[in-house]
């Protein structure tokens, strides 16, 4: 043999014999080829085997959160009474928190508080009421005259609408005074329940219903005392758990709530009375087991 010259040496996988190699079921890339001392493994992500200590077959059900082994109730009536008992500690006599003398004005003023804040609002209804101080003012308006002064509530075009058309309403059909009804308070332009029961409890003291707004419909969810999602739904769920005497101050005391601890973006759960009987999912810090579906 010339010198130098290397003789061709037999292919690994057994081709130069046209030897077939079988392959693993479904011809895996991941099967090992070729056999004896010269075997390697494929190149796939994993090797056909399966790893060691990996189960096969049908995986087991995960298992059951200890709360509910234990037949946990979100609104068995103690939890519910215990949870009324530390928000009576925590906010003993809150009240609404937007700035009015008359019903009138606490029509306006909850108007103008959806998609903003109480803080808001309540910067800028004392100048709005001072320049237009009874509904028969508000009457005489046309939205675009109202939308300079309500600009900084945002929706402010919607929110003129709404509120001069309350105020031609009131005066053409009530003789210039706030109903003191639900159905009638609900025919009014921009009131739905919402409204109409902040004006119902907080001025005319009457539980009709619960107030559902967005700190009412976030903590009521992250306490697991309702499931839903639409706000008449959660009102619904509300009223049927919570005693009918409560339904006004329990809004207030929710929504304080809301503004002091239970905040949306960062909870302060450590400083929070009722972090050991809460189990949120999204809690910051937490003594007890938390549940994936309790967020708000």
């Amino acid at each position: 043999m010339p010198r130098g010259v290397v003789p061709r040496q037999p292919a690994r996988t057994g081709r130069q014999d046209k030897v077939r190699v079988p392959r693993t079921a479904a011809g895996s890339k991941n099967a090992h080829v070729g056999t004896g001392a010269h075997a390697r493994p494929g190149r796939g992500k994993a090797s056909a085997a399966a790893p060691k200590g990996r189960q096969t077959g049908k995986a087991k059900p995960a298992p059951r959160s200890p709360a509910k082994l234990k037949g946990y109730n979100p609104i068995a009536p103690d939890r519910v009474a215990e949870i009324l008992k530390r928000l009576n500690e925590l906010y003993p006599a809150v009240t609404c928190a937007l700035t009015h003398a008359s019903a009138w004005e606490l029509l306006v003023a909850t108007i103008l508080s959806a998609q903003s804040t109480d803080v808001n609002v309540n910067r800028v209804t004392p100048e709005l009421f001072r320049k237009y101080p009874t509904v028969q003012a508000f009457a005489a308006l046309t939205p675009e005259q109202l939308e300079p002064d309500v600009r900084s509530t945002g929706f402010f075009r919607n929110k003129s609408k709404s509120v001069v058309g309350a105020a031609k309403k009131l005066v053409a059909e009530f003789g210039g005074e706030v109903p003191d009804d639900i159905d009638r308070l609900l025919t009014l332009p921009g009131v739905a329940r919402k409204t109409a029961n902040v004006v119902l409890g907080s001025w005319f003291k009457k539980a009709v219903g619960v107030v559902v707004d967005t700190h009412v419909h976030r903590i009521s969810r992250r306490l697991e005392l309702t499931k839903q999602n639409d706000p008449q739904k959660i009102e619904q769920d509300l009223m049927k758990i919570i005693p009918r005497e409560r339904w006004i101050l329990f809004s207030h005391q929710i929504i304080w709530h809301g503004r002091k601890l239970c905040i949306a973006r960062k909870p302060k759960c450590a400083e929070c009375a009722l972090e050991n009987i809460c189990h949120a999912g999204d809690k910051t810090w937490s003594t007890v087991e938390m549940h994936k579906g309790a967020t708000g």
